[in-house]
């Protein structure tokens, strides 16, 4: 089996979309997968729940477990860490991939909204890696890869969307960090964002802000994630990754298999000029 044979990987938000993606393509390569995750039972609006995510990853002849975890409480992380170390053995990766989104402006955006991305992308990624950070101190190659853009002050990202574009830049802050203070240890701390908007439900759920056929897939950041995943921890920290550039540094410059339709003109993503 592939390259990451025997790594044990945790990946929270991976029921559907970009997560699972990921957690296919790493399982393709031979990683047993733990599944954190809030969906437990079918959604009448969302895709896919753990159990769905696990059989599908099972499929492609690893271990993979499926563990009901909201990264809000820090109990249930700490459970659901427990719970991948008993059955998995180990803990090499960790993806900071659940996350909440709300295009609201200051005017409209209700409180519980702004608690609730907050709560989920800066304190959910914090905690996780905190908790994971003991076990991934025993990896040989050790990583945490935070779905968060590169970090633009330009005001024209604040002003549509200010409490959305703070939480995600949490993310990113915890990568700036964790990755000089982890250093020592030699986990690499990294982010992933995408040049182009990405199909997922949170996406189909805005509105119609952005078309499907304006997207692609999943697919490109779960291969986008292996190569960043494949390289040495002691070298490559503290990084923000775009899926393209992962991918033209690997030689792979043809992205038409990406797009949702091949030959439209994609939409760039936030936080990117």
């Amino acid at each position: 089996m592939g390259e990451f044979k025997n790594r044990n990987v945790i990946v929270t938000g991976a029921s559907r979309g970009i997560g699972l993606a990921i957690a296919k393509k790493l399982a393709a390569e031979g990683a047993n997968i733990a599944v954190l995750a809030k969906t437990d039972l079918p959604h009448p609006k969302l895709s896919g729940t753990i159990h769905t995510a696990v059989e599908e990853i099972k499929s492609l002849g690893v271990k993979s477990i499926a563990v009901k975890t909201d990264v809000r409480f820090e109990d249930q992380i700490e459970k659901a860490v427990q719970k991948a170390i008993k059955e998995l053995g180990s803990i090499d990766i960790l993806i900071n991939n659940a996350s909440a989104i709300g295009l609201f402006n200051s005017e409209t955006l209700p409180m519980k909204q702004f608690d609730l991305m907050h709560s989920i992308n800066v304190r959910g990624t914090y905690l996780c890696s905190k908790i994971c950070l003991q076990y991934l101190k025993t990896s040989s190659n050790a990583h945490i890869l935070n779905l968060s853009p590169p970090i633009n002050l330009k005001p024209k990202w604040f002003k549509n969307f200010t409490a959305y574009t703070i939480a995600k830049y949490g993310m990113s802050m915890c990568v700036i960090g964790m990755s000089e203070e982890y250093k020592k240890y030699n986990v690499a701390v990294n982010a992933l964002w995408p040049k182009t908007t990405i199909d997922t439900a949170a996406i189909r759920n805005l509105g119609g802000i952005v078309r499907p056929d304006q997207c692609r897939n999943a697919d490109i950041m779960a291969d986008a994630a292996y190569y960043v995943l494949k390289r040495d921890s002691k070298k490559y920290s503290g990084n923000f990754y775009i899926d393209e550039q992962v991918l033209a540094e690997e030689g792979i410059k043809d992205l038409d298999k990406y797009s949702i339709k091949p030959g439209s003109k994609l939409f760039t993503d936030l936080y990117l000029d």
